[in-house]
């Protein structure tokens, strides 16, 4: 693994609102040993329900008895009077216990995974990233223009058109930074002059094309995972973001990788981030227990000590806060070690999910205590699925 420097001088300068660019082997006697982890509390789940809390989608599905609908966690419809309400683990529950599926959330997609119509769309944006795909050429796919607009707007935080242009733009960075002279890849990038493809370039970087020869280039990526979307960022050479989507410190943390690497961020993909996906496919299936893909992580001097402590909790096994202090060197800096650890920027793949109380309680997590049990679970071996629980 590697802990990257501080990194070169092109920072893009694209402010705003950054999410706009896509919308211990067991424990040792030192450890922690975690008892076994609850169920969700029926509490748990109505409280999630009454604030539409995407985080809790696909975790579990919330059905009405008045109505015969089930429907997502997050579901936009009207809150249902909780007695009426009864909750699933899973759509087939729903299905063969008589309720039909929400049209409006549509709990029968799978989670993640957009609808067939994107995915055309977006297999043929990937195959021609120059193309620009206007309204007549999505009609000409049978995709309505304004649905295309509404669900990229919902879905990645900006409009189809303005999607399309951040990605040509991203291929275009790759392409300059290669060494592809500027008016071919302008010419190529589906702008109507070389002068417009500039002052894009300019708006969304920072710098000018020749400037991006020697910047630093962070490809974002959306994950759907058994825990919710992760959204991944990567270097050409290595892993350096991955937060769950809905996490509160999520903007702040794409600040910060921004200063850290004075790099610009993209929506993409790369050989990084295909590796990763395959990787958490492996380890969400129980098949993988350690990762090999390329980390960068730089910080602090004290956090980076404390990340790279975090690396060395074997997977299945738990430390605590007062655990991992003394690893570091500074057994009395536990309140420091807990802030470093709520600090880190690249969940699972730097666990620290693993880090507990010395009790033995969860203690905090920034994605949510929810997903540090399903974690911990997946982990420990624990296969239980959660039960339905009626009101």
């Amino acid at each position: 693994m590697q802990i990257g420097p501080e990194r070169v001088p092109f920072a893009g300068a694209a402010g705003g609102n950054l999410m706009s660019l896509f919308r211990c082997a067991p424990n040792d006697a030192a450890g922690t040993v975690l008892p076994m982890l609850p169920q969700l509390s029926s509490r748990e789940m109505h409280r999630a329900m009454s604030r539409s809390d995407t985080s809790y989608d696909g975790v579990f599905f919330v059905a009405v008895k008045t109505t015969g609908i089930f429907c997502r966690p997050s579901c936009s419809a009207r809150k249902p009077n909780p007695a009426n309400v009864e909750f699933f683990a899973t759509p087939r529950e729903a299905l063969f216990s008589g309720y039909r599926a929400c049209k409006r959330c549509r709990p029968l997609d799978t989670d993640g995974k957009p609808p067939r119509w994107v995915e055309n769309l977006l297999r043929r944006l990937e195959s021609a990233p120059g193309e620009r795909i206007l309204a007549p050429a999505l009609r000409s796919m049978g995709i309505d223009p304004a649905r295309a607009r509404r669900y990229f707007q919902q879905h990645h935080g900006m409009t189809f058109q303005a999607f399309c242009r951040a990605r040509r733009l991203s291929d275009a960075f790759r392409r300059i930074k290669g060494g592809s002279p500027v008016s071919e890849v302008a010419n190529s990038s589906g702008f109507e002059s070389e002068s417009g493809f500039r002052a894009a370039f300019g708006r969304v970087f920072g710098g000018t094309p020749l400037e991006a020869r020697s910047a630093e280039l962070i490809t974002l990526a959306w994950i759907p995972t058994a825990t919710g979307p992760l959204i991944a960022g990567a270097t050409e050479d290595a892993l350096c973001l991955l937060e769950f989507s809905d996490r509160r410190m999520l903007e702040a943390q794409l600040q910060t990788l921004r200063r850290r690497f004075r790099a610009t961020l993209v929506p993409g993909s790369n050989q990084v981030l295909d590796s990763l996906q395959q990787q958490l496919n492996e380890y969400f299936a129980g098949s993988r227990t350690q990762f090999s893909v390329p980390l960068k992580y730089p910080g602090t001097p004290f956090q980076q000590q404390v990340w790279s402590a975090l690396l060395q909790i074997p997977y299945g096994g738990t430390c605590s806060y007062r655990d991992v202090a003394r690893k570091v060197g500074r057994p009395g800096a536990v309140r420091a070690v807990g802030t470093a650890n709520g600090m880190n920027r690249i969940a699972i793949l730097i666990p620290c999910h693993r880090v507990v109380n010395a009790n033995g309680e969860l203690g905090g997590y920034g994605g949510g205590l929810w997903r540090k049990r399903m974690l911990l679970d997946l982990e420990s071996g624990a296969q239980r699925k959660p039960a339905r629980l009626v009101r």
